[in-house]
């Protein structure tokens, strides 16, 4: 499974980009709050990346912010969204306005987003509504701890549902693990008990 990509950006459109990596090509889904944030190319690019098997084809969806990987991942886990629709919903939301939405049941919010009706948005609340990570006053989701995300991408890529992979971590991160190898480490740990 491909998790990251690093190379030079060859094509930049605002619904996918090329990057070569290693004399490749490969060809990345993004959203439009991704497209804004790289550069002209030629360029430069690093992405984390959500690999997805779909009938014959192999395709990467590409994020530069982790906390909109991650609020991709949740949609997807919602009934009948989609990696279009999710990607539409990013492109019309920051993770903080989609997380505030959400939290306030902001349905004509989510509504209004191309692709997104109002049943679609009253699902979306129902799923996510207080499973989303709330953030702080003066901290945003892109600042959250990246050992801890890529801890957390580690243990479920091996297999273990996001729910206790994020308990497992809350046990290492309480023992006092802060690095992604002792967060990993303490994790397995509580899992095999």
């Amino acid at each position: 499974m491909i998790g990251f990509l690093e190379g030079e950006l060859l094509e930049k459109n605002p619904t996918h980009i090329l990057v070569k990596v290693g004399g490749v090509g490969y060809q990345v889904a993004i959203s439009l709050t991704t497209f804004y944030a790289l550069p002209e190319p030629p360029a430069p690019v690093a992405l984390k990346i959500h690999t997805r098997l779909q009938d014959d084809a192999l395709l990467l969806y590409g994020f530069t912010d982790p906390a909109e990987k991650e609020l991709f991942l949740r949609l997807l886990n919602v009934p009948r969204i989609g990696a279009r629709i999710a990607l539409n919903i990013l492109s019309g939301v920051s993770p903080e306005e989609f997380q505030e939405a959400v939290a306030q049941g902001d349905l004509k919010r989510l509504a209004a987003i191309p692709g997104v009706g109002k049943k679609s948005a009253e699902r979306i609340i129902l799923e996510l509504k207080g499973q989303l990570p709330t953030t702080p006053p003066g901290r945003t989701l892109a600042k959250r701890d990246r050992a801890r995300d890529d801890a957390l991408s580690a243990l479920v890529n091996l297999g273990y549902p996001r729910a206790t992979a994020e308990k497992a971590l809350d046990a290492a991160a309480s023992q006092g693990a802060g690095n992604v190898e002792d967060l990993l480490r303490q994790s397995l740990k509580w899992l095999a008990k």
